[in-house]
C-alpha cells in the first residue's frame, strides 16, 4: 500500500465534483463516504444526495467542510489537503470492506495528525471510496478552533503511517519510509546534456564511480588525491580562510564535461554521496597501517592477498551478527569497510567494464552507508577490513585460473557479510538498507557461483559504463 499526497488547492468544491463524477484517469464507481472525523455524525447524512438530474448535490457537504476555514484567523490560501490510499497490484486480490478501509484511514490519518477525537477541535476530513483498490482523504487544514495546521512535512510521515498500517493488515506490499541514505541523482538538466553530447553516463554518476574507487584504494587523504589524479579526474582543494595551509574540502570533474564557456564543471564531495566530503572521508579512513609503496605483485602475492581478505571478511561478519543490537556502530564502521573492500575487487575482477560485480558492490555500499550521511569512527576491524582493501587494489588485474578462483572465494565469503549485514539493518528497521543487502546478497552469490561471470576485460579495456541517462527521463529517487 501507498499513499500518494497531491497538490494542495484552494477549491473543496471542485475537488468533490471530481470524486463524485465520472472519472478522467479512470472510471469512478459507485462513489461513497466510508470515513469522516469525529463528531461529523452519521455518514448517510453526509453522503451528497442524488438530484433529479442524477447529479450529487455537494453543497452541504463543500459548506461543513469550509466552515472552520471561514471562520479561522487568517487561513491559508491553499486550505485543501487531498490525499489518496491504494494498494499494490499482489494485494489486490483480498476484497476489502469499507469499514477496513475506514479503519485503515483513521489509522493513516490519526497518526499523521489529520485525524483527532471529538474533544480535540481538529480538522475535519472525509475518506470517500470510487474504486475497490483506493480511496481518496480531503482535509480542511483550519481546526475548529480557529488555528492552522500547516502538515509539514505530510508525504513522509505519511509513508511512516502507511507502512504501520500496512503491516497491521497484513498486506504484502509495504513500503517502508525514506532513510535518506541513496546518493544524489543526477539533476534533469545534467541527463538532457548527456543525452546531447553521446554520454552514456552523467559526469556525477561517472565521478562518484571514480571517487568511490579511489576511496576505497586510499588510506589518507594524500593517496586519495594521489589516486583521482591518475583516474583522470580534475581536482580543486578548498582551503581554510584561518591557516591557507589546511585543506578543508575538494571538488572534482571530468576534463570533457566543460560549461558552455569551457570551464570545467566541478562537483564537491557531499554533492557526490553524502559520505564523500572531506571531513568523513578522514572520519572513515581513521589512522590506516601504512602500506609498501611499491609491494611485490604476482600471481601468489594475488592469491594470498584474496585467501587474507577472505579470512579478514568471515570475521567481519561474524562480528557484525554479534555486536548488531548492542555496539551498531562498530558493525555500521565494518560494513562500510566491507564495501570498500567488495569496490576494490570488483575493480580487480572487472576492470573499467561495469559487469555484475561492480553493480553489486553499489548495492552493497548502499545497504552499508550510514543514515544522513553520518560516518563511524573506524574500528580495529574496520581498519583491517580497510587494508585489504587497498592490498587487494595494490595487486591489480586478476589474470588466471588460480588468482580467479581465489577472488571467487572471496566474492562468497562477502555474500556471507551481506546477509550479516541484512540482519544489522533489520535490527536497526531500515528496511530499505536491509533490502539492498539481501539484493547484493544474491547478486554476489551469483558472481561466485559462475552463473553471473564477472566480466573479463582486456589489459587495456575501453570503458563501456552502463547507461544511466536511458531517454532522458530522470531516474526515481530512491527512499
Amino acid at each position: 500500500m501507498i499513499t500518494r499526497v497531491h497538490r494542495r488547492g484552494s477549491r473543496v468544491g471542485g475537488l468533490l465534483r471530481y470524486l463524485w463524477g465520472p472519472g478522467k484517469a479512470e472510471e469512478h464507481a459507485n462513489p461513497h463516504l466510508v470515513a469522516a472525523w469525529d463528531g461529523a455524525g452519521p455518514l448517510t447524512d453526509l453522503e451528497p444526495k442524488a438530484t433529479a438530474s442524477g447529479r450529487r448535490d455537494l453543497r452541504a457537504l463543500t459548506a461543513l467542510l469550509e466552515q472552520p476555514v471561514r471562520a479561522g484567523y487568517r487561513p491559508p490560501n491553499k486550505f485543501v489537503w487531498h490525499a489518496s490510499m491504494r494498494l499494490a497490484p499482489e494485494d489486490r486480490r483480498r476484497t476489502i470492506s469499507d469499514s477496513t478501509w475506514a479503519s485503515m484511514a483513521v489509522q493513516m490519518l490519526t497518526e499523521v495528525g489529520v485525524a483527532t477525537t471529538a474533544t480535540d477541535a481538529g480538522l475535519r476530513w472525509i475518506a470517500m471510496r470510487h474504486a475497490d483498490d483506493h480511496v481518496h482523504i480531503v482535509a480542511t487544514l483550519v481546526r475548529e478552533d480557529g488555528r492552522t495546521n500547516w502538515m509539514r512535512n505530510d508525504y513522509p510521515r505519511c509513508v511512516k503511517a502507511t507502512y504501520n498500517v500496512a503491516r497491521r493488515y497484513n498486506l504484502h506490499r509495504r513500503v517502508p519510509p525514506a532513510d535518506r541514505t541513496v546518493h544524489r541523482r543526477p539533476h534533469p538538466v545534467e541527463v538532457s546534456k548527456a543525452r546531447r553530447v553521446g554520454r552514456a553516463q552523467t559526469p556525477r554518476d561517472e565521478l562518484r564511480r571514480r571517487v568511490r574507487r579511489a576511496v576505497a584504494a586510499a588510506g589518507s587523504e594524500e593517496e586519495f588525491f594521489a589516486r583521482l589524479r591518475e583516474a583522470g579526474v580534475l581536482i580543486r582543494l578548498r582551503h581554510s580562510s584561518n591557516d591557507p595551509k589546511m585543506i578543508t574540502g575538494y571538488a572534482v570533474a571530468l576534463p570533457g564535461a566543460r560549461t558552455a564557456d569551457g570551464h570545467p564543471v566541478y562537483f564537491g564531495g557531499g554533492r557526490l554521496a553524502p559520505d564523500m566530503t572531506l571531513p568523513k572521508l578522514r572520519l572513515r579512513w581513521g589512522n590506516s597501517t601504512p602500506l609498501p609503496v611499491a609491494p611485490t605483485v604476482g600471481r601468489a602475492e594475488r592469491i594470498e592477498a584474496m585467501r587474507q581478505a577472505a579470512t579478514v571478511a568471515t570475521a567481519a561478519a561474524d562480528d557484525i551478527r554479534r555486536d548488531a543490537r548492542s555496539e551498531s556502530g562498530r558493525a555500521q564502521a565494518t560494513a562500510v569497510a566491507a564495501a570498500d573492500l567488495l569496490t576494490s575487487l570488483a575493480y580487480a575482477m572487472e576492470g573499467n567494464r561495469r559487469g555484475p560485480l561492480h553493480r553489486a558492490a553499489e548495492v552493497f555500499d548502499r545497504a552499508a552507508r550510514d543514515l544522513y550521511g553520518r560516518v563511524r569512527r573506524s574500528t580495529s576491524r574496520s581498519q583491517e577490513m580497510r587494508a585489504m582493501s587497498r592490498l587487494v587494489a595494490l595487486m591489480g588485474r586478476i589474470s588466471g585460473d588460480d588468482d580467479a578462483i581465489a577472488a571467487l572465494a572471496l566474492v562468497m565469503n562477502l555474500a556471507r557479510l551481506a546477509d550479516a549485514l541484512e540482519q544489522l539493518q533489520h535490527a536497526q528497521q531500515r528496511l530499505h538498507q536491509a533490502e539492498a543487502a539481501r539484493a547484493a546478497a544474491d547478486a554476489l552469490r551469483l558472481v561466485a557461483g559462475g552463473r553471473q561471470p564477472a566480466v573479463s576485460a582486456p589489459l587495456t579495456p575501453t570503458p563501456i559504463p552502463e547507461p544511466t541517462v536511458g531517454d532522458g527521463r530522470r531516474a526515481g529517487r530512491g527512499r
